[in-house]
């Protein structure tokens, strides 16, 4: 079968280790299953898997790839749920692509119990779209920054995979909603929206509930800054850089809650899914790859220009 795998790890070009080939078949262990993929989608982890971050030599080659949709053995439409608990290690979670192989194959083995039901009304791209992005931003405005109590949402660095499903995620539980990005472009985008677009550091007209925080050091202070009394700053990432400065004295003054944020669950995913069909939304999706293209979906990952997902249609 065909896969997008990392063959080596290269910290300063990371591409150079992408190799796109025929591998062998996937051997699933008891309790697991093989899905025919149908869809597939991109994330920055693909691109930090091939810089050599969570993925050590002594894994390589790994077939990457968080994301995915597609058929069951029984010929069930389903989503894959990538989080991965280690049999050996009750408390040892993992993606897919980190210790198991990924998805960026025509077929992958996965515990059964990690599948989730397509619904009808979501087509295979779109849902490949949502296990690890649109699931981060969900759990991160839900679960963590309980935004059903929330009026106001700001989301920092519109743009990326996580950012933009928050955009649309709390558009459609019905907040107010701004986001940041340094670009013209993409505050355009996000305008079209339905959001307010700001540029980084901007004053706010009122002071947020929720703030989804991705960047890290550039935008942390300006997050504190638009943090309403009591507010929840929900971090998932630091693109920008991870030594934020944070003022105690707000922190305190304010009753602001710091909570750091990772992926969601599987019952999660099954409630976004529901969400999406309920509401008549869809994800952000930048650009759609065929298979032998995938080389160029992570040139244009890489690029940095993507507002949305770059998706990948194995079907094409």
């Amino acid at each position: 079968m065909r896969a997008a795998y990392a063959i080596a790890t290269d910290p300063t070009n990371p591409r150079s280790a992408l190799r796109v080939a025929e591998v062998p078949e996937p051997t699933p262990p008891d309790g697991w299953v093989t899905v025919e993929v149908r869809a597939a989608s991109l994330n920055q982890h693909d691109i930090w898997s091939l810089r050599g971050v969570g993925l050590p030599a002594d894994r390589l080659p790994m077939i990457l790839g968080c994301d995915a949709a597609g058929v069951d053995p029984d010929g069930n439409e389903v989503v894959v749920y990538p989080v991965v608990q280690d049999r050996a290690d009750p408390r040892g979670l993992s993606l897919l692509s980190e210790r198991h192989p990924g998805t960026l194959a025509e077929r992958v083995a996965v515990p059964r119990h990690n599948l989730i039901p397509k619904p009808a009304g979501l087509s295979f791209l779109d849902a490949a779209c949502l296990p690890t992005a649109w699931l981060t931003a969900y759990h991160m405005l839900v679960t963590r920054g309980r935004a059903g109590e929330a009026s106001a949402v700001l989301v920092q660095g519109a743009g990326g995979g996580v950012a933009t499903a928050a955009v649309a995620l709390a558009l459609a539980m019905g907040k107010r909603v701004y986001a940041t990005s340094r670009d013209a472009g993409k505050r355009e985008r996000v305008a079209a929206m339905g959001a307010t677009a700001v540029e980084p550091g901007a004053r706010l007209p009122e002071r947020v509930d929720v703030v989804i925080e991705s960047v890290g050091a550039p935008t942390f202070e300006h997050s504190m800054k638009c943090s309403a009394p009591g507010a929840r700053i929900v971090v998932c990432g630091a693109t920008g850089g991870h030594l934020a400065t944070v003022d105690l004295r707000r922190v305190f003054a304010m009753r602001l809650d710091i909570l750091g944020s990772t992926m969601g669950t599987g019952p999660e995913l099954a409630a976004l899914l529901g969400l999406l069909v309920e509401k008549d939304i869809r994800p952000v999706i930048d650009s759609t790859y065929g298979f032998s293209a995938v080389e160029d979906a992570f040139a244009r990952l890489e690029s940095g220009d993507v507002f949305g997902k770059v998706a990948i249609d194995f079907l094409h």
